[in-house]
């Protein structure tokens, strides 16, 4: 994905209340062997890309003055409750270091799962993203998991995902849980009530 900016010259609070009064939005490139660099960004092509889920996971093409560089989006702030972008972070990325990045998860099959299709549960995502470490050219735009198996009282944790070849996941000493199969605590309770009333 492109993304277009500018370099910018002022900086400060009143600086960033003008750009965002002229429709831009204030933002830092940094990280690599070059020096931080404040650029601005067109606020409404950012707030739109902000919305697709490719755009915080994938390697970006930032183009300053005609030169592009490999990104990624590290950080935002939003407004408290104007749709308003108030300031982005982009980290630049070697193609030969690999880069920490927080990955989205896609869930697929719950509904033939053992869980859902026998017991009527309810399979809880408990984590939609994970985050994995690998070389920009091999993040994957999501990982995608396999419900198929789930049955009632089990749990999906991060060592049962099938990861892309060259992502490694990143634990931080504990296996993730992603989801977890359930039935409803209201259905329990009818289905007792149904068993009492046979007896």
């Amino acid at each position: 994905m492109k993304v277009v900016a500018f370099k910018r010259e002022l900086q400060g609070t009143g600086a960033s209340r003008r750009l965002r009064i002229s429709g831009q939005t204030p933002g830092i490139i940094y990280g690599g062997a070059e020096a931080p660099v404040t650029i601005a960004l067109d606020h409404n092509a950012l707030y739109h890309a902000l919305k697709k889920e490719a755009f915080h996971g994938a390697v970006l093409d930032l183009e300053i003055d005609g030169k592009v560089q490999k990104v990624l989006l590290r950080d935002f702030q939003m407004h408290a409750y104007k749709q308003l972008v108030l300031h982005a972070d982009f980290q630049r990325v070697d193609a030969n270091q690999p880069v920490h990045v927080k990955v989205a998860l896609h869930f697929e099959n719950a509904e033939v799962s053992p869980a859902v299709k026998l017991h009527g549960a309810t399979i809880s995502h408990v984590t939609n993203e994970i985050e994995v470490s690998c070389l920009p050219g091999q993040l994957p735009e999501f990982i995608t998991v396999d419900l198929t198996n789930m049955d009632v009282g089990t749990s999906l944790h991060a060592s049962n995902l099938t990861l892309p070849e060259g992502v490694t996941l990143i634990t931080h000493g504990s296996d993730l849980t992603i989801a977890t199969a359930s039935i409803p605590a209201g259905q329990v309770a009818a289905e007792a009530a149904a068993t009492e009333e046979k007896k």
